[in-house]
């Protein structure tokens, strides 16, 4: 029992925005980064990466199949936006982690034995839910290595 995963489009999160919104986000760029992770995973024998490397990407990116704009900054990465102050950057990525965690945008993945779920990271956020205790929670995931985000006007 639980363990389920939240799928949240950020397709619909980026056009529930304000027009205003959306004019203020074009062009902006976020740094991110998973060096924080470094020696979470060490109790349990997992060896860190050798390196975390930083990323700068596009707050709102182009799909480059469907030309749709997308957020595309999450909590776990995101460290904050260039080109604004730090407290403005703190001030945007609050607001749009509590309007991108809106219901209305997600569904919620029920796993059973042999399931299988796709999703498309380029337009899709996941989160796992931490609700299986005193259960495990285990499973296989492969990744397929994307292009480098981009925002096309």
């Amino acid at each position: 029992r639980g363990g389920d995963t939240l799928f949240a489009s950020m397709y619909a999160a980026y056009e529930a925005l304000s027009d205003r919104m959306k004019t203020y986000l074009e062009g902006l760029i976020a740094i991110h980064d998973g060096d924080h992770y470094r020696g979470q995973y060490a109790n349990y024998g997992i060896a860190d990466k050798p390196s975390y490397p930083r990323a700068e990407h596009p707050v709102v990116r182009t799909h480059p199949v469907t030309g749709k704009k997308a957020l595309y900054v999450n909590k776990g990465f995101t460290r904050r936006i260039l080109g604004v102050s730090r407290d403005q950057s703190e001030g945007i990525l609050n607001y749009l982690y509590d309007h991108m965690a809106n219901p209305l945008f997600q569904c919620r993945f029920r796993w059973r034995e042999n399931s299988i779920a796709f999703w498309d990271n380029r337009c899709v956020q996941h989160h796992a839910m931490w609700d299986y205790w005193p259960h495990t929670r285990s499973g296989h995931r492969v990744t397929v290595k994307g292009e480098r985000p981009f925002y096309r006007a």
